[in-house]
């Protein structure tokens, strides 16, 4: 018996989705991808339940990214970069209510501070970023917290030595301060080459998420994965675009795909 067209789809394939902040926001027209209405993030992990998506944590990615495992049908992951306190308040109740696992990527070096990486755009609000409690509260829920570094910093920038210190720092620091290891790694501002990976791979992480637009596939290397970012402007119509029809890669993640051994 043929599958539907729907489910063809859907399958062999994982959306790692990229969320930022999640809370109440004006309108606005840059800087999209960095905020998520509290609304319609509801409304989307809403549709998630709604049409059966298997909603894997990081561990079950790498699983099905090894073949250690199938890919489930509808697959999706979830991931919040910077580690921002209205995760607390706007996306874990909605995430608890419905069951979903979810990573958050927290910047050791400002737990508890501002992410003043927005003072560089003048009229952007200075976001606060979550404190050592509130790590361990989402922790306890059942969220995964991962590494975004020490400072915030594009690697791909930054001499290799730097590279290390703030990916093996930044481990370190999470993981006493939530007495477990910390295995997933995303890279600030997607910037990383391959002696970021190198790094990476040494200072013991498992997994990093990059901003390389495509589905993550079997096969894909565990620290170069890809991920499709969801945007304030974004509808139900645009978030079901973006899971099921926008699955054709970007070329570098092409080209990456062709270097990975």
């Amino acid at each position: 018996m043929e599958r539907p067209l729907g489910q063809i789809l859907m399958a062999n394939r994982i959306s790692i989705l990229m969320y930022h902040q999640v809370g109440k926001f004006a309108p606005m027209r840059e800087h999209r991808a960095n905020y998520c209405d509290h609304r319609r993030f509801a409304g989307q992990m809403a549709f998630l339940k709604g049409f059966g998506y298997r909603v894997l944590d990081l561990d079950q990615v790498l699983a099905c990214v090894r073949g250690e495992r199938s890919i489930p049908p509808r697959a999706v992951a979830l991931t919040f970069d910077d580690g921002y306190a209205n995760f607390v308040s706007h996306a874990l109740p909605v995430l608890r209510h419905h069951g979903f696992p979810a990573t958050v990527y927290a910047v050791s070096g400002r737990v508890g501070g501002q992410a003043q990486w927005f003072a560089q755009d003048s009229g952007r609000p200075v976001p606060e970023l979550m404190s050592a409690a509130q790590l361990r509260v989402i922790q306890a829920s059942g969220i995964t917290v991962g590494s975004h570094t020490v400072s915030h910093l594009k690697l791909a920038e930054a001499t290799p030595e730097r590279q290390h210190r703030e990916l093996i720092d930044s481990k370190a620091c999470l993981e006493d301060l939530l007495g477990e290891e910390v295995k997933h790694l995303c890279y600030p501002y997607g910037s990383f080459a391959p002696d970021t990976v190198r790094a990476a791979a040494a200072s013991g992480y498992l997994s990093a998420t990059t901003c390389l637009r495509g589905p993550a596939l079997p096969g894909d290397h565990p620290l170069v994965l890809p991920r499709k970012a969801i945007s304030f402007g974004d509808s139900l119509i645009g978030y079901f675009w973006k899971l099921v029809v926008k699955n054709k890669p970007k070329p570098q993640l092409l080209e990456w795909r062709r270097a990975s051994p």
